[in-house]
């Protein structure tokens, strides 16, 4: 725990989770003077995926006051590079093309790094601080009729429980999605299913110079892979497929992975001299959303609401905005200001939704043929490849005028799907089958 002025068990805020959401969000309210406690469940460094950031991290560093902090554990990404195997070239994209160019660069961490800065930091703003404590239960109508706090029940490593009653509850759980599993509000996304399969290589093939930081996305016949260049000289390794494709695996993990970075060549020369660190891990990737992000006296945020898949990067981005926004309105609410408050909610409620509707849709589509066509032959007619970039970048939340030209891109790949109806009816099906096959074997 960290010491600080307060001490009570009834704070103001709880907030359930220490990764980029709720360290974030306790950061902010803590530094507004709210009595904020931060409870995770691990010991901080820990493992955790999701290495590559967006340029629109940037100024949330800058307005959290880690920016340099977080720049000197990371690796320069100045954009991305897409590799497939039915074409002899590699496409390139850089973030300083896009709509706006004040954003031309984010960075890859280590998220065990990345992750305890942001705790530390949320500690030196005055949160108090728990590792080592998973949130058992939390009983939001514990206090009606009296003090209308909540009840939030923790239980230690060394089996000691306690007891805490904070006015606010704030859900950063991730995907043990605390909340929404208690509410029973999580539904499984219909429209995609995903899993990864991933590791960490030392001696791997860099891209030369101002390319050496930019993430490399990798198609292959049953999904993608990503190529993520870390500071230490690392590269992170992994395949993102359907569920139904790992089902395959008959060997162990590190096996298993080597077989399927050989179904994609051009990645596997990359990694002809390389060796394979700590062995492989695997997670199942079904992404999900909650049928609300708040309610009287709770938040949630990050990938407590929702998860997408890992495509694009987006999810430290997304987490760490909800954060944002939601520290916003929880303040204005903490200090009774309803009608401003009420206006933040609603808000943070288009915020939780826009996002991952922005990136799911180029997410259920990229392995369409007609995706690969526009992305390995980019054109900036009416400037949609700048749009694009700022979407990629994560400029979702701004005025920044990408809606009309994205609506653009979309009739762009619905005409390329005509063109190509028989591939594109083929792409569809085989996708339409595993992810049925992996809805059902998820029911099971």
């Amino acid at each position: 725990m960290t010491p600080g002025p307060f001490t009570s068990t009834e704070p103001d805020v709880v907030v359930i989770g220490g990764g980029p959401a709720g360290s974030t969000v306790a950061a902010l309210l803590a530094d507004k003077g709210h009595d904020v406690v931060l409870f995770e469940k691990a010991h901080h460094p820990r493992f955790h995926i999701g290495e590559s950031l967006l340029p629109m991290n940037m100024p949330l560093f800058d307005r959290l006051g880690v920016r340099t902090e977080v720049e000197a554990i990371g690796i320069a990404k100045h954009g991305a590079e897409f590799v497939s195997p039915w074409h002899d070239h590699t496409s390139h994209f850089f973030f300083g093309e896009a709509m706006d160019k004040s954003f031309p660069y984010a960075v890859h961490v280590r998220r065990s790094e990345f992750d305890e800065l942001l705790f530390r930091h949320a500690a030196r703003r005055g949160a108090r601080t728990f590792e080592g404590q998973r949130v058992m239960g939390v009983d939001m109508d514990a206090g009606k009729g009296a003090d209308n706090r909540a009840l939030v029940k923790i239980k230690a490593e060394d089996g000691s429980e306690t007891s805490w009653r904070p006015r606010f509850v704030i859900d950063a759980s991730g995907r043990d999605t605390v909340l929404s599993n208690q509410f029973d509000a999580k539904q499984r996304n219909r429209k995609h299913a995903s899993a990864a399969l991933f590791g960490h290589f030392e001696n791997a093939e860099r891209r030369p110079g101002r390319y050496e930081g930019n993430i490399s996305l990798f198609w292959f016949d049953h999904g993608w892979f990503w190529y993520i260049p870390l500071k230490d000289g690392t590269v992170s390794v992994g395949a993102v497929a359907s569920p139904a494709y790992f089902k395959r695996r008959k060997g162990t993990l590190e096996e298993f992975l080597m077989e399927t970075i050989a179904l994609a060549p051009k990645l596997a020369a990359r990694l002809k001299n390389a060796t394979l660190m700590e062995g492989a891990t695997t997670t199942g990737n079904y992404a999900y959303d909650s049928k609300f992000c708040r309610g009287d006296r709770f938040m949630m945020v990050g990938d407590a609401y929702a998860f997408v898949d890992p495509m694009f990067s987006s999810g430290v981005y997304l987490a760490m905005n909800s954060a944002f926004e939601s520290a916003a309105a929880a303040d204005l609410w903490l200090r009774g200001e309803m009608k401003e408050a009420e206006k933040a909610f609603r808000r943070f409620d288009k915020v939780m939704k826009h996002g991952p509707k922005m990136f799911s849709w180029f997410i259920y589509r990229i392995t369409s043929p007609a995706i690969r066509r526009l992305f390995m032959n980019p054109r900036n007619i009416w400037r949609m490849q700048e749009a694009l970039l700022s979407i990629l970048a994560g400029d979702l939340f701004r005025n920044t005028p990408i809606g009309p030209r994205f609506w653009g891109f979309k009739v762009t790949y619905y005409a390329s799907c005509i063109g190509i109806l028989p591939q594109a009816i083929k792409t569809w099906a085989w996708r339409r089958r595993n992810l049925k096959e992996s809805l059902e074997t998820a029911k099971t």
